[in-house]
């Protein structure tokens, strides 16, 4: 196995700094009132902000960006269809609380449930979904707790989709900013947190009006998720997250006393990173990063491509260019299977890692057949004019 690395000094002049791990730390600072807090830039995960992060708390209908992230990823594998008729169970039509009132034996399509959790955090809705993707909501949830587990959540646990109270269900605010970030690996989510009102059922004789739960996805600048909650116990919480230019935020408060205190703490975060930081995009989703060689491959060369956006924390202010960026692709024998990790991207500053993004192959690659392999073992022997030709081209 070979092991390739390309290291590119920046070829931008950037203003930066290195973000210390966490910044006003503490019990006052952003979110007084908060019982935990974090502020985080979403991109490179760097924390701006943490208060209590760690400390396990309910977190209410915030629950629901998980269910929301486990629908995401099914879609995404053509599990499901945003086109799927879901028939709702007495299971699901039976839960209280924030709800679209579904009926036992109803019919409704993936994309509008999935309306329903995102903006009017709806139980029921959430618990069709779950019964949906996994056949049971026990099933659900063991996917719910292993995912977690994936991402490294190390101190959570659900026993439900939806964060109606139950006894050992809880999570951090960490937790949470780690799996909002995973949610937004996948863009198309926020077309739904960001409606701040719609109606379901609009072409029937029992129409439902949705209100974003979230009223700041209208009042604040660049707002378009994620989830609020609240119950008794859990009392005010939100994750949000903002986007302006190509900075994207993500702040969390847990506990907050009031609707309106849970408001203005989130805005209060927000307001800080946007006044006090921005960043420098290294690669767009889809940028072209490097090729793979796959020995004995269908595919000679895997072309690898960013998945995502990854981007550079800056501070506003400071000036810095000694930041280097190194892809780091592993050349491999086939079979690769899509999704399995083939790489890295990482950014250093003197030394020391600052940020990295995992490369993943994008598609199956078979092992090649014999004839291929013989065809590829003449051509070792025998260089046509032609293929020379063809090999002096740029790359695409």
């Amino acid at each position: 196995m070979r092991l390739r690395m390309f290291v590119l000094p920046l070829l931008f002049c950037l203003v930066f700094t290195l973000i210390p791990p966490q910044v006003w730390a503490g019990e006052g600072g952003l979110a007084p009132q908060a019982r935990s807090a974090i502020l985080l830039d979403a991109d490179s995960g760097t924390v701006l902000y943490q208060k209590n992060i760690d400390e396990k708390l309910s977190p209410a209908s915030i629950t629901k960006i998980m269910t929301m992230l486990l629908v995401m990823e099914a879609l995404e594998q053509g599990k499901v269809s945003y086109n799927d008729k879901v028939r709702i169970s007495e299971h699901a039509a039976s839960m209280g609380g924030s709800q679209i009132f579904l009926e036992p034996g109803e019919q409704m399509e993936v994309k509008d449930l999935l309306k329903g959790v995102a903006i009017g955090s709806a139980n029921d809705a959430s618990v069709a979904l779950a019964e949906h993707l996994a056949g049971t909501e026990e099933a659900f949830i063991e996917r719910m707790n292993q995912r977690a587990k994936e991402l490294g959540m190390t101190h959570t646990r659900f026993q439900n989709p939806n964060g109606l109270p139950a006894p050992d269900h809880y999570t951090t605010a960490r937790d949470i900013a780690i799996m909002s970030r995973e949610l937004l690996k996948y863009p198309e989510i926020t077309k739904y947190t960001r409606i701040y009102q719609d109606y379901l059922r609009q072409d029937s004789n029992k129409p439902f009006w949705l209100v974003n739960t979230n009223r700041l996805v209208r009042f604040y600048e660049g707002m378009d998720g994620l989830k609020t909650g609240f119950t008794a116990a859990a009392k005010y919480c939100l994750s949000a997250t903002a986007k302006r230019g190509n900075f994207r935020v993500i702040a969390v408060v847990l506990g907050e006393p009031t609707s309106k205190a849970r408001n203005r703490e989130i805005s209060r975060m927000l307001d800080y990173a946007f006044s006090q930081y921005t960043n420098h995009v290294v690669y767009k989703k889809g940028d072209p990063i490097g090729t793979v060689r796959l020995d004995k491959g269908e595919e000679r060369d895997l072309l690898i491509r960013a998945p995502h956006q990854f981007s550079v924390l800056i501070k506003k202010g400071e000036n810095h260019k000694d930041y280097t960026r190194k892809v780091v692709l592993t050349a491999r024998l086939a079979p690769v299977k899509k999704g399995q990790t083939i790489g890295e991207v990482l950014l250093e500053k003197q030394g020391k890692r600052i940020a990295e993004m995992k490369l993943a192959a994008p598609r199956d690659v078979q092992r090649a057949g014999l004839w291929t392999l013989m065809k590829r073992t003449t051509k070792s022997f025998f260089f046509f004019p032609e293929e020379a030709k063809a090999l002096e081209q740029p790359a695409s």
